[in-house]
């Protein structure tokens, strides 16, 4: 930081604060006569919602100028006000006697990123106290904080204003996108162009024509088992087949005329990824591909890559072609997904669909995974536990909605124009939207390095302010100390 203006100070932190930890008080329920207080846990804190309430009580709160510190958590060092109450036990309310409550919520607002990255404790972190009391502390006037508050609150409010508009604007694309979906999967996109293009095989045809041709290929397997052992088929060997699972479509909606609903498992094949030994050396570093659920964030364009394979590493579970469609299947992400523009591996946490391109076409599948539809279907039929986990045999069985194979290239195209478009504006409001973050940042750097606003050399300095408190507190501590007694002679 900069050389302060005349009339600044520049203090620890921890000389400035009054720091009270919370505690969860006696008596928590529904508001009522006996239960008055609002109870400001992490979810009300985050909400400005109140669901508890408690009696009157000897334990901390805080008043709606205050400011409350996220002590512990994963959160640890956001700074919010706005409510008054009791206060949970992972917040603490700070304040002061040199600073404006204001003042002093957007200084520390303004060092969330540093404490939440200087906390301490294993498994749950913390704030160290020590961290925060070194915090430097510019101390401007009291007049001059009351003006630095007044131009924070007019900036800050127009650009709130603004990044509102952005956010409400990208929402707005997300449900143009699940909409196109929606439409997509329900065959209403090309209601339209099935007027005009009848298609040579309709949607039922060409599932039928997938099962023949996919029986057709284990037979060809087998035959050749048989060959490579020198053995002679069995009798009744075909019998063997394992049939696909046929998809539930109990209360799924009426499909167009020319669509059948399939199955996953009929329209390709699943996998279910596996991780390598990662004592063994020689699984990892090889350049094939091996993905994890936060590497397909990209979606329809999943080609990077944070971990690699080896080729041994890779068949320790299963090579998978371009353009298989992965899956999160486990855990809080589960129904994430993307399409893999290379061949890869993946980890146990997602399952693969491999389709045969010439049939079904991969991109088309991808945004039936993606559609509202889709995430649903995985999503409700994962267990009801407090890890969602989709197994295999259940994931084989969600609907696909399966039309012409002309037909999913005419959804194909329409759709990637669309997408493309609202990505690139998504994108464009993701840019203003950092901006937006860099301006809040240099609009705070300013108020803190006297920049925002005039000095007036008529105000009293800081120093006054804090020599004289510092003089209370000496007085306090020496009226506090207890007198010594004499001991009294033995007789």
């Amino acid at each position: 930081m900069s050389e302060l203006p005349k009339g600044w100070v520049k203090i620890a932190l921890g000389e400035a604060l009054k720091i009270q930890k919370g505690k969860k008080p006696i008596g928590l329920g529904p508001k009522g006569e006996d239960r008055s207080v609002p109870y400001i846990n992490i979810s009300a804190f985050e909400t400005k919602q109140v669901e508890e309430y408690a009696p009157k009580q000897d334990v901390p709160r805080c008043q709606p100028s205050d400011t409350l510190l996220v002590w512990d958590g994963a959160r640890a060092g956001l700074a919010g006000r706005g409510i008054g109450g009791f206060i949970g036990s992972t917040l603490a309310r700070l304040t002061s006697e040199l600073a404006d409550p204001s003042y002093l919520y957007y200084f520390i607002h303004s060092n969330y990123r540093y404490l939440n990255t200087h906390t301490k404790g294993v498994g749950i972190p913390h704030i160290d106290p020590i961290v925060l009391a070194k915090i430097s502390f510019p101390v401007p006037p009291a007049s001059e904080q009351t003006r630095i508050v007044a131009k924070l609150e007019e900036l800050l409010s127009d650009l709130d204003a603004g990044v509102a508009e952005l956010k409400a604007a990208q929402k707005k694309l997300g449900q143009y996108r699940q909409s196109l979906l929606k439409a997509a999967v329900e065959g209403a996109l090309t209601a339209e162009w099935r007027a005009k293009n009848k298609p040579t095989e309709t949607g039922a045809q060409l599932l039928e024509r997938i099962l023949i041709e996919r029986r057709a290929r284990w037979e060809a397997k087998q035959l050749a088992k048989f060959s490579e052992q020198g053995k002679t088929p069995s009798k009744d060997w075909q019998k063997k087949y394992p049939e696909p699972m046929q998809p539930d479509t109990s209360g799924l909606p009426e499909l167009p005329e020319g669509w059948v609903w399939a199955s996953v498992e009929q329209l390709g094949e699943t996998t279910t990824g596996f991780t390598p030994s990662t004592a063994n050396a020689n699984y990892f570093g090889g350049g094939i591909p091996f993905f994890k659920p936060t590497d397909l964030d990209a979606g329809y364009e999943v080609v990077d890559y944070r971990e690699s394979l080896t080729a041994l590493g890779a068949a320790q579970g299963r090579l998978l072609p371009a353009k298989s469609i992965l899956v999160t299947c486990i855990g809080a992400t589960i129904g994430k997904t993307g399409l893999a523009r290379v061949s890869c591996a993946t980890n146990q946490q997602i399952n693969a669909i491999s389709t045969i391109d010439d049939e079904v076409a991969p991109e088309y599948v991808f945004f039936v995974m993606t559609s509202g539809f889709g995430q649903a279907q995985i999503k409700n039929n994962a267990s009801a536990t407090t890890l969602p986990i989709l197994n295999k045999s259940k994931f084989e069985r969600l609907a696909i909605p399966l039309p012409s194979r002309s037909e999913q290239d005419e959804v194909i195209g329409f759709l990637e124009i669309k997408i493309s478009q609202i990505a690139e504006q998504e994108q464009n409001i993701e840019r203003s939207l950092n901006q937006s973050t860099a301006q809040r940042q240099n609009i705070l750097r300013a108020a803190f390095s006297g920049q925002l606003v005039p000095q007036d050399p008529n105000d009293e300095p800081a120093s006054v302010l804090l020599e004289r408190i510092r003089a209370e507190r000496a007085a306090q501590a020496t009226r506090s100390k207890p007198h010594g007694r004499k001991t009294k002679e033995p007789a």
